[in-house]
């Protein structure tokens, strides 16, 4: 057993790790599609006439918010049980993450989770809000990571990927 995390609490750490990996790789392909392009608002406007282009948003924000959600609902709360801690709510959650360095900005994290009611709602309606809000996305998926990179950095720190694996 090691002094450095509560071992009962390894396996919950490490599989939501090895959950949010699998989607990082995901998201990080269909951001890298997504932005190899140009998106204007003329890109944005002719989205109601291309059904490819269409899905590569909807995978996008599935992707997004799904690994935000995880992020925010099981990989932090769950480094923090490891650690001994139980935030209550997902400011708490933050809160906790942003003192241990896991995040940046507890602001910048809430504001991206803002962010999915406009990509999801507004491209129908609104396609200048919707460049803006997928201009932001672009920048906060880079956010959510390096979230999870610092985390795997954290979890190869204390030793929980080779202790949870002999």
């Amino acid at each position: 057993m090691s002094l450095r995390y509560l071992a009962e609490h390894a396996g919950n750490a490490k599989l939501a790790l090895e959950l949010a990996q699998k989607e990082v790789k995901h998201l990080t392909y269909t951001h890298q599609t997504l932005f190899s392009q140009p998106i204007d608002l003329a890109w944005v406007e002719s989205l109601a006439e291309c059904e490819d282009l269409s899905e590569k948003i909807d995978a996008f924000v599935s992707r997004f918010s799904r690994l935000q959600d995880h992020i925010g609902e099981k990989l932090i709360p769950r480094f923090a049980a490891l650690l001994g801690e139980s935030p209550k709510s997902l400011l708490d959650v933050l809160n906790y993450a942003e003192k241990m360095g896991w995040i940046t900005d507890t602001m910048s994290f809430v504001s991206a989770k803002k962010l999915r009611n406009l990509l999801v709602h507004e491209y129908m309606t609104d396609a200048e809000l919707f460049l803006q809000s997928l201009q932001t996305a672009n920048s906060a998926t880079i956010m959510l990571i390096i979230i999870v990179n610092k985390l795997k950095q954290y979890a190869d720190l204390i030793g929980l990927i080779s202790d949870t694996e002999s």
